[in-house]
């Protein structure tokens, strides 16, 4: 499988496509999280996005319910919901129509337009392509049990990205069944459906169903 930004987003959904492109793999984004969203705050229109706090810039047709924390460097896009009890630890960057929700963790990601966790989620040193949905209790694994650097096992070839702490690289419009793992370094292709309560290790292939580790199908065209 084709493992790109390219290969795996549509850089138009995201105010952060002109930094991606500037990368061959996605895991190769995560360190400059911070930095871009300085570089991008610094350039808002105070008449689109409130800036409550150091380094944190939400916009004004954003919804903020009561109870949550945002730290920064983060952005918060147009017209998404900050839910009761979301707990958003920095270097977040969060797109417009998103959905972050009751005691849902965010830290070091990047959330393309339209993206939705809006149930128990923790997503950490990930990237969530253009409406890709949690579902409910699914979290992102972004660290080893041994600690030792991630490498993304894909087709044979072992790519080393140099990082202790990788969560997902999930593609767009992809859907997490409920109570799922992605484990370090896991990669979600296209338009892909993963089974609840599922513990995903590895590369899911665009347009596919996981069902569990050895039984992955492609989706039917029923058109």
């Amino acid at each position: 499988m084709k493992l790109t930004i390219n290969d795996l987003f549509d850089l138009s959904h995201s105010m952060a496509g002109e930094y991606l492109k500037q990368f061959s793999y996605p895991w190769d984004a995560l360190a400059g999280i911070g930095d871009l969203i300085l570089e991008l705050g610094a350039t808002l229109s105070p008449e689109e996005y409130d800036h409550p706090e150091e380094n944190v810039w939400i916009a004004k047709d954003a919804v903020r319910y009561p109870n949550n924390y945002i730290g920064g460097p983060c952005i918060i896009g147009h017209e998404t919901e900050i839910r009761p009890g979301a707990f958003i630890r920095g270097n977040a960057l969060v797109g417009n129509n998103c959905v972050v929700g009751n005691s849902t963790e965010l830290k070091n990601v990047i959330l393309f337009d339209n993206v939705q966790v809006p149930h128990y989620n923790y997503v950490g040193d990930s990237i969530l392509g253009y409406k890709a949905h949690m579902g409910a209790g699914s979290i992102t694994s972004n660290v080893k049990s041994d600690k030792k650097l991630v490498i993304i096992h894909n087709e044979g070839e072992a790519l080393e990205t140099g990082r202790k702490k990788v969560g997902a690289l999930v593609g767009d419009r992809v859907e997490v069944g409920c109570n799922s793992v992605l484990n370090p370094g896991t990669v979600i292709g296209r338009d892909s459906n993963v089974y609840p309560v599922s513990c995903v290790r590895g590369v899911i292939p665009e347009n596919s169903i996981y069902k569990e580790a050895r039984n992955i199908v492609v989706k039917q065209n029923l058109a």
